[in-house]
């Protein structure tokens, strides 16, 4: 079965029930681990728990039923204890000491990792792990160039040197621009606070692309004359360092499977600053990333600007402004000035108040000047008024009334004129007004709301439309033809 399908029950104690008690337990064998102490006794541990104020009253009971539970998911090991037993009884207790696996120092070294990371990315943009991977790198094309007399283990501690350099670089960036793209700091570059951090971000932005252009063409370069034919007298002297370390398990791999394996990481270091045919390199993403990045922050910069000028009074310049033209002697110096002001520049456009002429082609100086009343730029401003008297409009109310009616009754007979036995039929039309086919129009469409197709008209009538889809007119008006199925209105209360 293929290892990654397989399920990994040493990282059961971290979505366990009692997993507080768990990871406290194994947070305590991974320091002492990282203190050279491997196996630890239950009263040492019981000691540990119980100084923890949420564990003060932990029993002896639980823990050794939780370390048996950690033992069944590999991650302790139990060894009993035979130095202390003095009697067959105390023999056949079986004392225990226990020792963490490989597995639980990785998994909760990993925690530790994870707990200093927090919600957010970390990672920096370090200009000097380009310059110690290109260090590495030229240490080893040396190597390679004196027939590799070293031992093989100098060349194993060379190549860790470079892909720890290499995994750095991939790893930090990565982490920053991630941390520079999420959306918390997007929010917060958009905020007047980001103004004190401006030249700090630009100026480490762009220190990093400088010394990056420096020193990347010459690890591509190096890269370049490194290829995987020129390396194989290296990969060898790495198998040769590999096979020379004793193991006791079952050594499955072989020389051709390492080999195989080195390939593939200088293949991916190469990947990563050279690209191929089909792809682009990563050093071009990341540099691509980092100037849009300083793009980026100099736009909400301008942006906050153009926010902090918006709600700024420019009374003072444009008063200083209209003394310079005041001050203009002749047009010919007032044009020289305005081009300067308004010219290709500045791009500002310069218009009047209120329209003074209809010319479309007349110029800005021709016209006389407008006199301006300038207001307070507050919320609290109010004009002041003057009491006046109340105007009666009773009398227009009634005449645009009476005119109202007057339309409506002339609009319902030119209806009533092409009433035939109660109903009107479209095809059966002659030439029609445009208000008469809109009014037909209009019913039809309100028709189509009602299930029973029936409206009730402006003028107190209900009308059912019955609407004949299969049989297409053409409605003649004055303003022009429309084709449109045939249509019959059947007026209720006239029939």
């Amino acid at each position: 079965m293929d290892s990654t399908m397989k399920k990994i029950i040493e990282a059961s104690y971290l979505t366990a029930d009692s997993a507080a008690h768990y990871r406290t337990i194994l947070r305590y064998f991974y320091h002492q681990h990282e203190r050279m102490r491997d196996f630890l006794a239950p009263e040492e541990i019981l000691e540990h728990m119980r100084s923890i104020p949420a564990f003060a009253d932990y029993q002896e009971e639980q823990l050794h039923q939780q370390l048996a539970q950690l033992v069944k998911w590999n991650n302790l090991i139990a060894r009993q204890d035979m130095t202390n037993a003095k009697t067959i009884e105390e023999y056949k207790k079986k004392r225990f000491r226990y020792q963490c696996t490989p597995y639980t120092v990785e998994i909760e070294r990993m925690m530790v990792n994870l707990e200093k990371i927090g919600d957010t990315f970390q990672g920096s943009l370090e200009r000097s792990q380009f310059d110690r991977l290109f260090q590495a790198l030229t240490t080893l094309q040396n190597e390679l160039e004196h027939d590799l007399s070293k031992p093989a283990e100098e060349y194993m501690r060379m190549w860790e040197d470079v892909f720890r350099y290499f995994q750095t670089i991939r790893t930090s960036t990565a982490d920053y621009i991630a941390y520079i793209n999420s959306e918390q700091t997007d929010q917060r570059m958009q905020t007047e606070a980001f103004l004190v951090y401006k030249n700090q971000f630009t100026t480490y932005l762009r220190d990093f692309i400088v010394s990056l252009q420096k020193t990347s063409l010459q690890i591509q370069q190096l890269l370049s004359e490194l290829a995987i034919n020129n390396m194989q007298p290296f990969f060898q002297k790495l198998i040769e360092h590999r096979g020379a370390i004793p193991r006791l398990e079952d050594m499955s791999s072989s020389a051709t499977d390492w080999q195989t394996e080195y390939e593939e990481y200088w293949s991916s270091l190469r990947q990563w600053f050279l690209g191929s045919t089909t792809q682009q390199s990563e050093l071009d993403i990341l540099q691509w990333q980092t100037n849009e990045m300083i793009r980026r922050m100099t736009r909400y910069v301008q942006r906050i600007g153009e926010r902090q000028q918006h709600f700024r009074s420019r009374k003072k310049d444009y008063l200083q402004l209209s003394k310079w033209f005041a001050d203009c002697h002749q047009l010919e110096e007032a044009h020289k000035l305005s081009a300067v002001v308004f010219g290709s520049m500045t791009i500002q456009h310069l218009q009047l108040e209120e329209a003074t002429t209809e010319n479309l082609h007349v110029d800005t100086w021709e016209e006389a000047p407008t006199e301006l009343t300038i207001k307070p730029r507050t919320v609290r401003y109010r004009e002041k008024t003057k009491p006046s008297a109340f105007i009666s409009n009773e009398q227009k109310k009634e005449e645009q009334r009476k005119q109202y009616l007057k339309e409506r009754e002339q609009e319902k007979g030119l209806i009533e004129k092409y009433m035939n036995q109660g109903k009107i039929t479209l095809s059966s039309l002659p030439s029609v007004e445009p208000f008469i086919r809109k009014v037909m129009l209009s019913w039809i469409g309100k028709s189509m709301a009602n299930k029973d197709r029936v409206v009730k008209t402006d003028y107190g009538l209900r009308v059912k439309v019955i609407l004949d889809s299969q049989k297409m007119i053409t409605l003649k008006a004055e303003d022009g033809n429309l084709q449109m199925p045939d249509a019959t209105f059947v007026f209720e209360e006239m029939r």
